[in-house]
């Protein structure tokens, strides 16, 4: 299988949840609001032998030129937006979710970017996001996804296909969901924003902006020491410097 990260950039973000382009080059944490995290918005694409996957969708930004940041990054890989069979989302906060839909440039409307997908979603997930309840969540944006054949819900644990491996853990959101592949002898595993960093599973951080900050620690280092025994390869989807680490 191939991995690709799909960088969107570095922000920083504070308790107003709004993602601020950050360039190491010329701009300094020091001048951004008290409390202000620093980190890189990543999807991931995967080339497995029977399916193109995508592992959350970004913050939906678009090119000057109108084309969604993450088709653009997808082509610079070969792969067209057509190509990808499933849409696997941890969870569907606006940084992790926001490319779910795109503007199409011929009709000039909302649609699911990725018009051959299988979205796979946590039902109670899902559910939270559709109430509008939380600013969190693009609640437009998952209409779309409701009465389409293309959502799948999924809830608690189980296996699709028979070698991509979810299973709800809550600790970021309630209904926050992770996943893991086999394929091809390998293993890899996605954790969105309970295993976002390569830091977080070196050492215990029990975060303020996790709904259950010592359940998030302990998934953490139950994954990162299996991880270690059985060589995984992580993707973190929030880390600056370390976008895949391999056992």
């Amino acid at each position: 299988m191939n991995v690709y990260p799909l960088s969107e950039g570095s922000f920083t973000v504070d308790r107003t949840k709004e993602f601020v382009p950050f360039h190491p080059q010329t701009d300094s944490i020091q001048d951004r609001s008290p409390g202000s995290l620093l980190v890189e918005v990543q999807p991931f694409a995967m080339v497995t032998a029977q399916d193109v996957l995508v592992f959350d969708t970004g913050l939906g930004f678009s090119e000057p030129d109108g084309t969604l940041q993450l088709h653009a990054n997808l082509l610079r890989h070969g792969i067209k937006p057509g190509d990808v069979t499933k849409v696997l989302l941890s969870h569907l906060h606006r940084d992790h979710a926001g490319g779910i839909a795109s503007i199409d440039k011929a009709t000039q409307q909302r649609v699911l970017s990725f018009p051959q997908a299988t979205y796979v979603v946590n039902k109670q997930e899902f559910e939270i996001a559709l109430s509008g309840l939380s600013k969190s969540y693009r609640a437009d944006d998952v209409h779309l996804l409701e009465n389409s054949k293309q959502l799948k819900l999924v809830e608690s644990s189980g296996t699709i296909d028979g070698y991509i491996h979810y299973a709800w853990t809550g600790a970021h959101s309630p209904w926050h969901q992770v996943f893991k592949i086999t394929d091809q002898g390998q293993t890899v595993f996605f954790g969105g924003d309970v295993a976002p960093q390569l830091m977080q599973m070196k050492t215990r951080i029990s975060a303020k902006y996790d709904f259950d900050g010592r359940m998030a620690a302990d998934l953490r280092k139950k994954w990162w020491q299996r991880g270690e025994e059985e060589k995984w390869t992580f993707l973190f989807y929030h880390d600056i410097r370390t976008p895949v680490f391999r056992f």
